[in-house]
């Protein structure tokens, strides 16, 4: 009888193969679609607004219902994919999001405006968790946090690069051409999921321990491994399917840190869209062009980028809630500083920059704990569940911004106050239970 083979440990062991790189490609590409269609929105609105005759005022809920379309979305495709598996998810959830911003192009009112940003959200929100999820499950321990990390940098690029497809589509082939490209490649994207991207292996193994499409995945990223035909491929580990799987990220001694990750992420999230939404319009306030203002904050975006890879290497070290205090200490600190910077453009520039270090890379950085902390029968309920929960204090941060505004620098003292929050959870996170459910 042919000895069992343990995959966790053959992921682990190995280098990372090209099979598994392209299964993080892809994630990043839905990510980064993901990052393009939900800021479209801010850059069309002007031109939207007086070609349709929407007064200002009635744009609200339209720049706000994508955020409740993504909260939906991510509650009710985690657990779904957490039953019928990570890549049929990504495959309907890109045609799902692409169809919503086609349909957008059509609109003609605020009604069909809100419906179809509604649809739009629905789609990107649930992607958002099973990226996380797959990504985690397929590489090897020793990296995941940062491929984790790097990964979602796909949601800031894409969010800076929607401003400069609208630059230059708005002029030739107005409001509504940003949305035909944000509608046709996320549909593009989802052709590309069904003939490249894999099931997660560990998804498969927990239905059939013999799944020949597993069997098949291994060999593509161990192929000098033994031949897993002829033995039991294992996965020790825990986490029972079938039941209510909302309720399983309360079982296991989970139920502090499932409670503790939601905190962390509606603060920061809060904080995050807090800051994109209203940080060009405090600094026109202050006396900065709005088109500069415009330019300090896209390096919100980019330092963003470059937290993930520098926070996910500290991550791959070192997996525990107390270093992500730490970051969430730095960035309370950070947001803090844009408020004492007043109207020197290089401190501006300096402390926008580390706050998007800071509060994008604490992001991504719980975006891979939360991966870490459950296991694969639930891993994309507990994310999207987590990434649900957050989405509250996405849509409560433009709103307590637009409410504070005028009260610089005060406004960014009180800024601080949730990602201070959000480190005080994961402080007391980091002593509730250990990191690693696989």
């Amino acid at each position: 009888m042919a000895e069992a083979i343990d995959v966790r440990r053959l992921l682990d062991d190995r280098p990372i193969s090209r099979f598994q790189i392209g299964v993080v490609a892809i994630c990043a590409a839905i990510v980064l679609l993901d990052g393009f269609d939900a800021q479209i929105m801010g850059y069309v609105a002007p031109r939207l607004s007086a070609d349709l005759h929407i007064v200002r005022a009635d744009l609200g809920p339209v720049l706000s219902v994508g955020l409740v379309g993504m909260m939906l979305g991510a509650m009710v495709f985690g657990p779904l994919a957490d039953r019928v598996g990570r890549r049929p998810v990504l495959i309907v959830c890109p045609l799902i999001f692409g169809l919503g911003s086609l349909l957008t192009a059509t609109a003609g009112s605020v009604t069909w405006l809100i419906v179809f940003r509604l649809l739009t959200g629905f789609g990107m929100g649930g992607a958002m968790p099973n990226t996380i999820a797959l990504t985690a499950e397929f590489m090897p321990q020793r990296v995941r946090a940062s491929a984790v990390m790097i990964m979602f940098c796909g949601f800031s690029i894409g969010a800076a690069v929607v401003g400069w497809v609208a630059a230059g589509v708005i002029p030739r082939w107005g409001w509504q051409g940003v949305f035909v490209i944000g509608g046709i490649l996320p549909c593009l994207v989802a052709v590309a999921v069904i003939g490249f991207l894999p099931e997660s292996i560990r998804f498969l193994l927990r239905n059939d321990p013999r799944d020949p499409r597993a069997v098949r995945y291994l060999g593509r990223i161990a192929p000098d491994a033994p031949d897993a035909t002829r033995g039991e491929l294992t996965l020790a580990e825990d986490g029972v399917r079938g039941g209510f799987v909302v309720k399983q990220l309360f079982l296991g001694g989970r139920h502090w840190l499932t409670l503790l990750l939601w905190a962390m992420f509606f603060a920061n999230l809060l904080d995050l869209y807090f800051i994109n939404s209203w940080l060009p319009t405090i600094m026109h306030d202050v006396g900065l062009g709005q088109e500069r203002a415009i330019l300090i904050t896209t390096l919100f975006q980019v330092g963003g980028s470059l937290g993930a890879v520098v926070l996910g290497k500290l991550m791959d070290r070192r997996r525990s809630f107390r270093l992500l205090a730490l970051m969430y200490v730095g960035a309370a600190g950070c947001v803090f500083l844009i408020g004492a910077s007043g109207t020197s453009q290089v401190w501006l520039i300096a402390t926008v920059f580390a706050s998007g270090f800071a509060v994008i890379g604490a992001q991504n950085g719980a975006n891979a704990l939360a991966a870490e902390t459950y296991p694969t029968a639930y891993r994309s309920t507990g994310v999207g569940w987590a990434f649900g929960i957050g989405r509250i204090g996405s849509i409560l941060g433009p709103i307590l911004g637009g409410m504070l505004v005028g009260k610089t620098p005060q406004l960014f003292l009180i800024a601080a106050v949730p990602l201070a929050f959000a480190a005080t959870a994961a402080l007391v996170a980091s002593v509730q239970g250990k990191v690693g459910a696989s």
